[in-house]
């Protein structure tokens, strides 16, 4: 296995006895007796919300009336400390038959030789049934390496009669979206009638991967980018070049002025102190529920060169350590029939990983509220985080830069500081050399 990242390093030393102590997750095993010659299976996931951990539960039961022969031992790992547990796993040789994976971590898996390609294990019309969003993820060289049975959608959930008394447009589809500058003037004009100026929340509060997740696509919107994605062996120049300055400069300047609600309760949206959220597709039952005839979705504005969002979330990867590989393709082949990606994205509220689901979807469906998520992960609008092995130094470096630049630290120099720190993670581990079989 190649050498890790010095991003792992200490991380992954303390989390290999984390591993070995799991008795803190939640353990399903396989129950009643099975026919002999039965294939064994462990399948790891993340634990995310009760419904999602309960939907998965009877998935695996009703695999388990499907193909009795096989036993799947589910295992639920918590998220917060997801990929280090991985990575020690990785490291003790450990890792389980199938892996559920954040979507943007895939490259590292690959890098350090960890999946197998699926292409060959899964009939053709199951993949292609894939949303086109789920099919880049999932892809390195030649090979599909991770599959999905839901995607994200991010965007602009607004008040619409708030809107309206402006007189603000309300774009229909991610072509009709606000330029930046038409943005900044919606933002005034509904300051000029709130008592402190806030009117809109960028989801502060929450840090981590939201901030690479969330305003990445600020950069590309502009024509920047985190990293050149040619060779990705360079940063400098692209997250620190005059059009991300420039974008994440307008940014700092709402903050400044006091436009951005630094949402400490979490509560912004839905107490009616900002008009507008920049978030993604999980707050939409919250969100309903507060304005239940008064919600409305909208694209994230354009910077320059076209409105940009992100993409990504939970994949399926089978490892090298699988026992049976076809058998668990079977699996996730079973998680791709279309009620039961309907199931999870029914329990997440997440877009659905396949068009037949989406078609059915009563919210992603052509009339659907949530409509503009499917067809930004369908039409090309959506922008995976970089398909690299220096994924978790990018992350950790863009996430710490957003920070500086909402304390106040000039935008270029945080920008400069990033991309430094992250073209030296590459030289340090040559480029990422990348092999697989």
């Amino acid at each position: 296995m190649p050498g890790q990242t010095s991003y792992f390093s200490t991380r992954v030393i303390l989390s290999v006895l984390l591993l070995f102590l799991l008795s803190g997750c939640d353990r399903q095993d396989g129950e009643g007796k099975l026919p002999s010659g039965a294939v064994h299976l462990e399948v790891w996931a993340h634990a995310g919300q009760e419904a999602e951990r309960t939907v998965l539960r009877e998935q695996v039961d009703r695999f388990r009336q499907h193909a009795p022969e096989v036993d799947i031992t589910l295992v639920f790992i918590p998220e917060r400390d997801y990929n280090a547990q991985v990575q020690a796993a990785a490291i003790a040789g450990d890792m389980p038959d199938i892996l559920e994976f954040d979507g943007p971590y895939l490259s590292n898996y690959i890098w350090q030789n960890q999946l197998i390609p699926l292409e060959v294990l899964l009939p053709p019309e199951v993949v292609a049934d894939l949303l086109p969003s789920i099919i880049v993820q999932g892809t390195r060289g030649d090979h599909l390496y991770s599959v999905a049975a839901f995607d994200s959608g991010l965007g602009l959930f607004a008040r619409r009669s708030r809107l309206e008394r402006i007189g603000a447009r309300i774009p229909r589809s991610s072509s009709e979206a606000w330029s930046a500058a038409e943005f900044e003037a919606i933002l005034r004009a509904l300051a000029q009638s709130d008592a402190d100026g806030a009117v809109l929340d960028m989801k502060l509060n929450c840090g981590g991967e939201w901030f690479t997740f969330g305003f990445s696509p600020i950069l590309q919107s502009a024509g920047a980018d985190l990293i050149e994605r040619r060779a990705y062996q360079r940063s400098t120049g692209v997250m620190n070049s005059s059009e991300a300055v420039a974008a994440l400069q307008r940014v700092q300047d709402w903050i400044r002025q006091g436009l951005v609600d630094p949402n400490l309760d979490d509560a912004a949206f839905v107490t009616g102190r900002v008009a507008l959220s920049w978030v993604g597709h999980w707050e939409y039952s919250r969100y309903r529920e507060a304005y239940p005839d008064d919600l409305v979705l909208v694209p994230l504005p354009d910077f320059g060169r076209g409105s940009r969002t992100g993409q990504g979330s939970w994949n399926w990867g089978i490892t090298r350590n699988c026992t049976d590989p076809q058998q668990a393709a079977d699996f996730l082949h079973f998680l791709l029939r279309t009620s039961e990606v309907l199931a999870m994205s029914n329990a997440n509220g997440a877009v659905p990983g396949t068009e037949s689901a989406v078609a059915r979807s009563p919210l992603y469906g052509i009339d659907g509220p949530l409509r503009l998520f499917a067809e930004q992960l369908m039409g090309g609008v959506s922008v995976p985080r970089p398909r690299t092995p220096a994924y978790p130094v990018i992350t950790t470096e863009f996430q710490q830069a957003v920070q500086r630049i909402r304390n106040n630290v000039p935008v270029r120099e945080a920008l400069d500081r990033a991309a430094a720190n992250i073209d030296q993670d590459i030289r340090d581990n040559h480029g990422y050399p990348f092999k697989t079989d």
